[in-house]
């Protein structure tokens, strides 16, 4: 291995090696605790660490690094407290995420370090996401995110890679081409021999270099870095490493050929560059003893710390009471000046005036720009607030999700926009277990909002008509919203845009241009989990939502039903859920029916149908009706797509209540 100094002083060369020998220490601790049982799991990175350890020693302590589980050397060279590391392996409250998560699946705003979930390939989008706030921030940082060779043959990488050409964003692609993505080797990840060669593809600057060379990891990234700072651009680096231990201690290396661990172990980096600092005459015996077991007593120290801290106890008043940030709903009160609108231009004008209230407030979406959105939602927005604001995006939902919640992480609040709600599929991941999972894992919030426009009726098909709420109520962690009415629409978005946790945000497309309302000119706000009792009477409880409320109020207007004495109730937001107006009626009228467009099992009327059961069971009169549309996909056909909707059905099952 060729060691160059580069100009590196004395003094600098030392402070990388005490750098460099610190995680090897803890390592070979840890190693030892986990033998004995005094710690659950372990993902080594002895062979890695001189990737990690240089990586941070070129980047600002303030700006941001993304690893993963085998990048100790970032967690000591950002020099985060030894008994808090300690703490949060063993679960401890000391630690991070107060026993939520374990080892490096933690970030801390404090070190600028945002920790990876176990997916690998959405942290590289939320780098972006960081990247693109430090670029409409023009403060000059470069943010560093890890992946394996294995996590780059996920579309994650793909699709972050593009994103980050395409915006010329500030952000170094750290990957530790390490041979193996668990047991597979890199011949069965990926036909090219270097993954540099990727990032040419993307039309952007790519290195292969020498991973276990500390000087040349040191000074490379340095240089790069200070390149970026001037010139904003992603780049590629390709570290070729080698992991000497298993993917975790458990699984072993018995798949690794044993020639090839020989080869490996002659490159070991930490043993070769003291061996270079020795020849240099920078380091000599009595040096490192004393480094050595200075370290030693600052590991022994604070492991001592850790162990006498208490297990964590908490309560279910207290778990759950963590899974949002707080919110300060503020009211602002509709003036009487009102304009008869449509559906959609509430959403537009809500939209708009968010933007111009909250500065900090970024849109992203495809066609969302010049085109205005396929539903023309963002129609002039881009000549009104800029293209900072106002951002086109690639074909990828996945690595836009998780921009937004990189852009979160340095203040910013998003509204993404999903041509219709079907596609979220395609950014499913970062949604369930990024966006949901954040605030209650490290106290991260995450200030997005998803815009769903959503719904069958149109003559649409299968993969523009869905309704998928009850995928996003099941989650917790989101808040999920779904106005009936204009004026509704317009309150409740602008309440979900201050809110600083995850919304999906459901616009059902029938209504667009079909519905219109009085719909009051100023900003103004309406508090979620308040639903609205649309009308009022003594005979039978109608729930519904959305497009469901419509269908409801049309059957009630029908000579057979206009009599009846009903109280018609709009869920308006399904998380949080006003169960107390529901339970009240329902007391009252002893018969409820439940109405929704999605498909009947695993919706959102089977567990209203449970918590009305469970809640009133006492005062209802008659089984809890529940309507919704047939158990196959969305049909084309407009006589098909009657059939699969539930009006008719609907229609029955009230009579059949009625009479009951």
């Amino acid at each position: 291995m060729e060691f160059s100094r580069n100009n590196l002083t004395d003094n600098e060369l030392l402070s990388l090696y005490k750098a460099i020998i610190k995680p090897r220490l803890i390592e070979e601790k840890m190693l030892i605790l986990l033998r004995q049982g005094k710690i659950s799991k372990w993902f080594s990175g002895i062979g890695q660490e001189a990737i990690s350890v240089g990586v941070t020693s070129a980047l600002e302590q303030e700006e941001y690094i993304l690893p993963m589980h085998r990048n100790l050397g970032v967690f000591t060279t950002k020099n985060i407290p030894l008994d808090r590391l300690f703490s949060q392996w063993q679960g401890k409250k000391n630690g991070f995420t107060n026993g939520r998560d374990r080892s490096f699946h933690f970030g801390t705003n404090e070190y600028s370090i945002v920790g990876m979930i176990s997916h690998l390939g959405p942290q590289l989008g939320v780098a972006n996401g960081i990247a693109l706030a430090n670029l409409l921030s023009k403060n000059k940082q470069v943010t560093a995110v890890f992946s394996g060779e294995g996590g780059t043959s996920e579309g994650d990488f793909h699709e972050a890679m593009n994103v980050a050409s395409v915006w010329d964003l500030p952000v170094v692609f750290c990957i530790e081409h390490n041979g193996y993505g668990l047991s597979t080797p890199s011949s069965q990840q990926m036909k090219n021999q270097n993954i540099a060669d990727k990032g040419i593809g993307y039309g952007m600057e790519a290195y292969t270099i020498d991973g276990n060379n500390i000087l040349e990891v040191y000074t490379k990234v340095k240089k790069i870095a200070a390149s970026i700072r001037k010139n904003n651009r992603p780049v590629l680096i390709e570290f070729k490493t080698f992991r000497m231990r298993g993917h975790e201690e458990a699984s072993g290396t018995k798949y690794v050929p044993q020639d090839l661990k020989d080869a490996w172990a002659l490159k070991d980096p930490v043993e070769n560059f003291t061996q270079f600092l020795k020849k240099e005459n920078v380091l000599n015996e009595e040096q490192e003893v004393a480094i050595k077991k200075e370290i030693l007593t600052e590991i022994n120290d604070n492991l001592k710390l850790t162990f006498a801290e208490n297990t964590i106890v908490s309560s279910e008043i207290n778990e759950l009471n963590e899974l949002y940030k707080e919110f300060d709903y503020k009211e602002f009160t509709p003036v009487s000046k009102k304009n008869k609108i449509r559906f959609v231009d509430a959403i537009s004008n809500g939209l708009k005036q968010s933007m111009e209230k909250h500065d900090n407030l970024v849109i992203m979406g495809q066609d969302i720009a010049e085109y205005g959105g396929v539903f023309k939602i963002t129609d002039g927005f881009l000549e009104q607030f800029g293209k900072d604001r106002i951002r086109n995006t690639p074909i990828c939902e996945s690595t836009i999700i998780e921009a937004a919640y990189g852009l979160s992480i340095k203040g910013y609040k998003t509204v993404v926009e999903l041509q219709f709600s079907d596609f979220v599929t395609s950014g499913f991941n970062p949604v369930i277990n990024l966006l949901a999972k954040s605030f209650y894992r490290w106290k991260q919030h995450a200030d997005v909002v998803l815009r769903m426009p959503c719904g069958a009726g149109v003559g649409a098909g299968p993969f523009h008509s869905q309704t998928n709420e009850a995928w996003f109520t099941k989650t917790p962690g989101l808040k999920v919203v779904y106005p009936a009415f204009p004026n509704d629409a317009k309150g409740l978005l602008a309440t979900a845009i201050n809110d600083p946790n995850p919304v999906l945000f459901f616009e059902h497309k029938a209504l667009y241009r079909s519905l219109y309302q009085e719909v009051p000119e100023n900003y103004y706000t309406i508090p979620f989990g308040k639903a609205s009792l649309i009308k009022e009477g003594n005979d039978i409880t109608i729930i519904s939502y959305g497009q469901g409320v419509h269908w409801a109020l049309n059957t009630l207007k029908e000579e057979k039903f206009n009599t009846l004495s009903a109280d018609l109730i709009d869920l308006r937001t399904l998380q949080p859920l006003d169960t107390e107006t529901i339970y009240n009626s329902v007391k009252k009228t002893g018969k409820v029916i439940i109405l929704q467009e999605d498909t009947l099992f695993g919706g959102i009327a089977s567990d209203l149908s449970a918590l009305i059961t469970e809640n009133c069971f006492k005062e209802l009169d008659a089984p809890v009706k529940r309507v919704g549309s047939l158990e196959i996909p969305v049909p084309f056909a407009a006589d098909l797509e009657k059939l699969f909707l539930p009006i008719d059905r609907f229609k029955e099952a009230l009579k059949e209540l009625i009479a009951y």
